[in-house]
């Protein structure tokens, strides 16, 4: 757990996937890329589903879902999925949070390894949210590209994982560059991922925090401004994004929170003794 003023900051890991390298790392060659990560004899590299649970001002908030659980077997196997500690609900539970005390879930996109938690199936089959009482927030464009998909990004927006929680009316479309969701939690539009991608800023106690998402996928591509994945919609838009908010991370020595690196969950960034930048990692276990 991580105290930042009046924030309460809990990283929860909804499970272990494993992806192609060439997804992971696009453009970049495997002669630079493998320095960083071993890919293993299928060429798959792993990739964590952390998400964040923050409580402040009486609040519980969730970022991000993971991929949840109403994946079929085929689709377990698809992502290679582990869970030797269980997902997100069980996450929460060590933390004595339960779903039906959710107040609010802030999806940074829609793909489905970031919302697949949002919903479940019922006894009946039925799809429902898995946050009862809590409201949902994405970003208006992320909502719009993701229910018109096109042959690019039909393979991992799924309509199942949003769509019935905006039929309940529990989906909030939001559409400014920064929000303040909850005293010190703001949703920052991050474009490049996915034009309506989102970062969360924490604030407290002067103390800056960012939960990176798909800004850069693993610690290395925060770093070097050029290395982007190949699911990046809008790769140059990705770097000049990552540019004004590497300049942010040292302006405000914040702390970076990392969705999907198997190695650093959170870290610095600091101008190493050669004068380029780096992460310094700082622990933060999960839940």
């Amino acid at each position: 757990m991580l105290r930042m003023g009046d924030l309460e900051v809990h990283l929860i890991n909804d499970g272990l996937m494993r992806l192609d390298a060439g997804g992971a790392f696009g453009l970049v060659p495997r002669v630079l890329w493998s320095q960083v990560i071993t890919a293993d004899e299928h060429n798959l590299v792993p990739m964590t589903l952390r998400c964040l649970a923050v409580r402040t001002s009486g609040k519980t908030i969730i970022v991000d879902t993971g991929l949840g659980d109403k994946l079929s077997a085929r689709m377990r196997a698809i992502w290679h999925l582990e869970r030797p500690e269980g997902g997100l609900l069980d996450g929460l539970a060590r933390l004595g949070m339960r779903p039906e005390t959710v107040d609010l879930v802030i999806n940074t996109h829609l793909h489905a390894d970031h919302c697949g938690g949002n919903t479940r199936l019922d006894e009946s089959g039925a799809v429902v949210p898995v946050f009862p009482n809590a409201e949902y927030v994405v970003q208006r464009r992320e909502y719009e590209d993701a229910m018109q998909p096109n042959e690019r990004t039909r393979a991992t927006y799924f309509p199942v994982n949003y769509q019935p929680l905006a039929a309940a009316g529990q989906l909030r479309l939001l559409e400014r560059e920064e929000e303040e969701l909850a005293p010190g939690v703001f949703a920052v539009r991050t474009p490049g991922h996915t034009p309506g991608h989102m970062c969360v800023r924490l604030e407290s106690g002067g103390e800056q925090a960012l939960f990176v998402c798909d800004l850069a996928t693993l610690a290395v591509h925060f770093v070097r401004l050029g290395w982007m994945t190949a699911y990046d919609v809008e790769p140059l838009v990705t770097l000049e994004t990552k540019r004004r908010w590497t300049r942010w991370a040292l302006e405000n020595n914040a702390l970076l929170i990392f969705s999907h690196d198997s190695q650093i969950a959170a870290g610095r960034l600091v101008q190493a003794g050669d004068g380029l930048p780096e992460i310094a990692p700082v622990p933060f276990p999960c839940a």
